[in-house]
């Protein structure tokens, strides 16, 4: 029969974005759970626990080692978070940490507030999102009613100025965020309905003096168990097990054996499943620690047995009830971190140690903490001594039936402890369990959430002005690649993207109906596949040409950081939007949007690689030269290095422009460059002036004649710059698309640069465009206005294009200041 609250905790996890509490008694499929979502769900998730014991159990890795956490109490203000805040991440880790999904935290019972906050912090700061846990899921799965958390007085000392208590429900950001919690209460160990009923009044602190009277009704006095029942003493300290163990194995005749365990590379002795070193004797009773992979399901972890024989490789285990024996051998446990595969992208285990031993131990005796998760036939309970809240549950929690279990001491109310601040969380959540509908609502909702942040390219927007802000500001101290018409482009992908993606998502609003998942609703997937095309051909139009071409170069070195940050920041955010949009050709789905997102996150992450072209990226009139001049001073900087010069101190960028510019052919003209001395043209004058001879001589220039041209000139050198150089290109003939070719730019950047020309009259923009185009272009502008040019594109369609509208519109705004 199905299980109706596993099928809902499996919906919240896999479709939608609530974080889950999955709870429940012992013995109701939680461990189960986790190992089938782990196989199957379709988000990217990886899986924690507090203890090496419990992460190696789940399969996981613990909360320490992954989040790199201190050891100690995590508070606002404490050196511990201060520590915390100055670890850094590997890149491995790093991007497994801003792709995840989904964080799965088992045996949450044993997890402290602020180890969960902890984890909160780290997930904030490295996915540089401020919502709770980064924005990633949570799925905790654990009993309250099971072990509790390590909370030493003075920590505690510490603790409870921030924290009610030191559960993790205490956590402050958990409490900001809508948790949905779920119990599961089908009991799928015991049977016995009588028994289960008993189990509940000890987990919920309710035994009246009938229930505790029958529970004592097990305590047999001098019991002696016959050793062929298999029994286990289940004690509360390591100390009394051991012991235990040590008496019943030295009462066997026979000569032990020592098996040694192998452990190779990173294995930490606290996540040991069993004994490094194992002794055993023929006759003694041993548990396995692990379940059989075998096709045959020979054993399981808890399986009771009686050792028959031992030989060099291993041991023969009979159990009772089974026909043949088991020949039992060494069998290996990995110790897992993740990583993301290069080829898929997909988060994977990698191993890095590994702990080889026999899957048992001796088991007279275990303590109830190693006992948690395992199903017993018959067990001795010695729960008197209790020493924290749980463990009389999970002690007695741990037997099949009612008749296997022995009390070894009577067990008194006092030894059942339940912690009041559990009991008070408990019973709220067990009164707000979500329903289907409001699971239908949250996937709703996550689907509408997803959709929404496609069509948000207002981070895109932000991130292109802070790069072209720092072009703008710093174009003296820079020499850039791409920053001609940088204007017009930063006001075409805000016309024609950012302005348009949020009218989109508005028009989506008014699509949503609360009663249909937009996955489903033919109407939203119709719009959000024309968007998809739309979208996708405005970024491949502008904005991804214009970031592949860019390029830059500067001496100084912090600007330089700058700009990097800022071109890669853009170049993430746009590799994200057009994975995202791509995904949404054929119609919206969660699963292929949530992939496509992870993959352009880490394609994005990659190294930039340098432009395939050796286009020089100074806009001067001699480029070749100027390239000459560069390398001519990174190869004199690099032979001074010893005596600490360094390629500026030689000569800036800017000075190498003037030359480039001027072609003085004296040491006297080098002096009248700007940044040139007496001092340095005795020293490089020589050299300099050889670089440009021969370069004037590879390309029959004269330098007197071009000085001359140049003096001529004069009174435009405040226009110096990349515009002046296209518009004396077209004053001499050439076409649009000939200086686009010489000057290695796009027509459209040609065009730019001419339309200032037509702005300050010097040239008609009837030279570019038949005057009835601009006629038709004028009057669509005069009726849509002249601040956006994509409603006017949209208007006049592909006959017109950007390039032309922007010249028509120069040339009425002049007409319109000379009136």
């Amino acid at each position: 029969m199905p299980n109706p609250q596993l099928k809902m905790a499996r919906d919240l996890v896999c479709l939608t974005d609530r974080s889950v509490f999955l709870t429940g008694k012992a013995g109701t499929g939680k461990t189960t759970f986790l190992h089938t979502l782990k196989a199957q769900a379709p988000k990217r998730m990886i899986v924690t626990a507090p203890t090496g014991v419990a992460a190696i159990n789940a399969g996981g890795v613990t909360l320490h080692s992954f989040f790199q956490l201190p050891l100690g109490p995590f508070v606002p203000g404490s050196e511990v978070e201060r520590q915390t805040a100055d670890k850094r991440f590997g890149s491995q880790k790093r991007e497994i940490i801003e792709t995840l999904d989904l964080l799965i935290i088992d045996e949450i019972s044993m997890v402290r507030a602020d180890l969960l906050d902890a984890v909160d912090f780290v997930l904030r700061r490295e996915r540089r999102n401020d919502r709770p846990f980064g924005g990633v899921q949570l799925l905790m799965i654990g009993d309250l009613h099971q072990l509790p958390p390590v909370v030493r007085d003075e920590e505690w000392a510490i603790l409870r100025d921030f924290y009610a208590s030191g559960y993790f429900f205490s956590s402050r950001a958990l409490q900001t965020i809508e948790l949905a919690p779920i119990e599961l209460t089908r009991v799928y160990r015991q049977s016995d309905a009588e028994f289960i009923a008993l189990l509940n009044r000890v987990r919920d602190n309710q035994l009246d003096e009938a229930a505790l009277d029958l529970l004592n009704s097990r305590h047999l006095p001098g019991f002696s168990p016959d050793p062929a029942d298999n029994y286990i003493h289940l004690t509360t300290h390591n100390r009394q097990a051991d012991q235990i163990n040590a008496e019943r194995l030295e009462t066997l005749a026979g000569k032990p054996r020592r098996y040694h365990a192998e452990v190779q590379g990173d294995y930490p002795k606290q996540g040991f499943p069993t004994t490094e070193t194992l002794l055993l004797k023929p006759g003694a009773q041993v548990m396995f620690v692990r379940n059989d992979g075998s096709a045959e399901h020979r054993y399981f972890n808890g399986k009771i047995g009686t050792v028959k024989t031992l030989h060099r490789r291993g041991v023969v285990v009979q159990c009772p009830g089974d026909a043949q024996a088991i020949d039992v051998e060494p069998l290996t446990w990995e110790n897992i971190r993740y990583q993301i595969d290069p080829q898929t992208k997909a988060i994977t285990e990698e191993v890095i140690g590994t702990f080889t031993q026999l899957p048992l131990r001796l088991a007279w005796a275990i303590t109830i903490h190693k006992s948690q998760g395992l199903t017993l036939d018959r067990v001795i309970i010695d729960a008197g001594a209790a020493f924290s809240h749980g463990q009389v549950y999970v002690a007695l929690s741990r037997c099949k039936t009612f008749e296997g279990m022995v009390l070894g001491t009577p067990i008194p109310r006092s030894a059942v402890l339940t912690d009041a601040a559990v009991a008070h969380y408990t019973a709220e959540a067990g009164r707000h369990p979500p329903t289907q509908a409001e699971i239908d609502q949250a996937r709703t909702a996550y689907q509408q959430r997803l959709l929404q942040e496609c069509w948000d390219f207002n981070d895109l927007g932000k991130r292109l002005r802070k790069l072209l802000a720092l072009v703008r500001v710093n174009r003296k101290v820079m020499d850039v690649r791409g920053a001609d018409d940088i204007d017009r482009l930063e006001q075409q992908t805000q016309d024609a993207i950012v302005s348009v993606g949020s009218k989109f998502r508005h028009q989506l609003r008014t699509l949503y109906r609360p009663d249909q998942f937009p996955e489903e609703d033919a109407r939203v997937q119709e719009r959000v596949q024309k968007a998809s095309v739309y979208f996708g051909d405005k970024l491949q139009e502008d904005l991804m040409p214009w970031l592949r071409n860019f390029a830059f170069e500067t001496d100084n070195k912090a600007l330089g950081k700058s700009v990097r940050q800022a071109r890669d920041e853009l170049r993430q955010a746009l590799a994200i939007k057009r994975a995202c949009i791509d995904s949404c050709r054929s119609g919206f789905s969660t699963s292929a949007y949530l992939a496509a997102l992870a993959t352009a996150k880490l394609d994005a992450e990659a190294p930039l690689s340098a432009p395939e072209d050796d286009r020089p990226i100074a806009n001067v009139d001699h480029p070749r030269l100027f390239a000459a001049l560069r390398d001519w001073r990174a190869e004199l900087a690099a032979e001074e290095e010893s005596q600490g010069c360094t390629r500026y101190r030689i000569f800036t960028r800017n000075v190498l422009r003037q030359i480039a510019a001027t072609l003085p052919d004296s040491p006297e003209a080098l002096t009248r460059i700007r940044g040139i001395g007496k001092h340095s043209v005795a020293r490089y004058g020589e050299a300099l002036l050889g670089i440009i001879t021969a370069y004037c001589r590879e390309q029959g220039i004269d330098p007197a004649a071009h000085a001359a041209a140049r003096q001529g000139n004069a009174s435009d050198a405040s226009e110096n710059d990349t515009r002046l150089i296209s518009y004396r290109l077209y004053k001499e003939g050439l076409s649009i698309d000939q200086i686009a070719e010489r000057r290695s730019l796009k027509p459209s950047t040609v065009a730019g640069h001419l339309t200032h020309y037509i702005a300050k009259g010097k040239l008609d923009v009837t030279e570019f465009i038949a005057a009835g185009k601009v006629e038709r272009i004028g009057a669509a502008l005069a009726e849509l206005g002249l601040n956006e040019l994509a409603p006017v594109k949209h208007a006049l369609g592909d006959d017109c294009s950007y390039s032309e509208i922007a010249m028509v519109r120069a040339h009425l705004k002049r007409d319109l200041a000379s009136r």
